[in-house]
């Protein structure tokens, strides 16, 4: 398959010459730039990088749908150049020189091997979340290469203009800027029905946008209770439509027909957590119908224990939806 010219190549030259003059730098790129699945490639041909770029993402299913888009524009299967770790499943092998992981699987690994032995460059993806072990993931990262690899190359990759603080955090590291693509955006509030539970007038709203929109749907609820119920009710108002979860505990298999246009071209609604909200493309998508919610965990000091608690989302999580 031919890689689509995407904004991120754009600016793909400046980034290769400053990792050649210097071992860090950020990159800004907005959603649907290119950034996740081209720069990581991109640095393979490099003189300076002779072993493992390892890419890092905050999910799963972002880590697993990054390299299988990566593998499969080069026309391999993931495990062979292109390859995945994660807690539960894992595609590499010897050839294997881009290897996608979790922020969690990144700390463990280097807490295990501190020097990163074989590593060229550790590519530090949608940075502006800030998990804690994307945190600490990067601070080990740095550690490494001022203490011990100064031959390390480190990218932070973030969608937000918050470059400033990681060039600092890098030593006063060079900022490169990419452009977004730019589709039309229409918005439409469609009120609140506080006589309706959620699934119900999610259900309500998607039904309205299948009937009026063209393309795919792309529908964002709290949680998996709520994208079961509304599933429920999609089925009684649609027998016909193909209504596809994603979420974190979905199998590879159904988070991979999520993720991809239906080969036998038919519609699909996609109903998804804030998984969706970063790192993942989806194919066919031109309407996104959006609860205003989002559930995160947090620590109750009182019980002394994590619960997950479900908030608004913020006005920057809706427009990164």
């Amino acid at each position: 398959m031919t890689s689509p010219r995407l904004p991120i190549h754009a600016v793909l030259p400046d980034l290769l010459a400053a990792l050649r003059a210097q071992p860090s730098a950020v990159l800004i790129a907005p959603p649907g730039a290119g950034k996740t699945t081209t720069v990581a490639p991109a640095l393979l041909a490099e003189p300076w990088c002779g072993g493992t770029v390892i890419l890092l993402a905050p999910r799963r299913v972002a880590a697993r749908a990054a390299a299988e888009r990566m593998a499969d524009l080069i026309g391999e299967r993931p495990g062979e150049t292109i390859g995945y770790l994660t807690r539960l499943d894992s595609r590499r092998g010897a050839k294997t020189r881009v290897l996608v992981m979790t922020e969690a699987i990144f700390v463990s690994t280097i807490l295990g091997d501190p020097e990163l032995a074989g590593v060229s460059a550790v590519l530090f993806d949608e940075a502006h979340e800030r998990h804690l072990d994307s945190d600490l993931g990067l601070a080990l990262a740095r550690e490494c290469q001022q203490v011990l690899r100064e031959d390390l190359r480190i990218v932070v990759m973030s969608a937000t203009l918050d470059g400033a603080r990681f060039a600092a955090l890098l030593g006063d590291a060079p900022v490169i800027e990419s452009a977004g693509k730019a589709h039309p955006l229409t918005l439409r509030w469609l009120g609140g029905r506080p006589e309706l539970r959620l699934d119900d007038a999610m259900a309500a709203a998607v039904l309205t946008a299948w009937r009026e929109e063209q393309g795919d749907i792309l529908a964002f609820l709290p949680g998996v209770g709520e994208i079961e119920r509304t599933r429920e009710r999609l089925a009684e108002r649609l027998p016909d439509a193909l209504v596809l979860p994603l979420h974190g505990q979905c199998d590879p298999a159904a988070q991979r027909a999520a993720i991809r246009r239906d080969p036998h071209g038919r519609r699909r609604i996609v109903l998804a957590t804030a998984i969706a909200e970063t790192s993942l493309t989806l194919d066919g998508v031109s309407v996104v119908v959006d609860a205003g919610l989002s559930r995160r965990a947090e620590f109750d000091k009182a019980a002394g224990v994590t619960r997950l608690v479900t908030h608004r989302a913020s006005q920057a999580a809706a427009a990164q939806r």
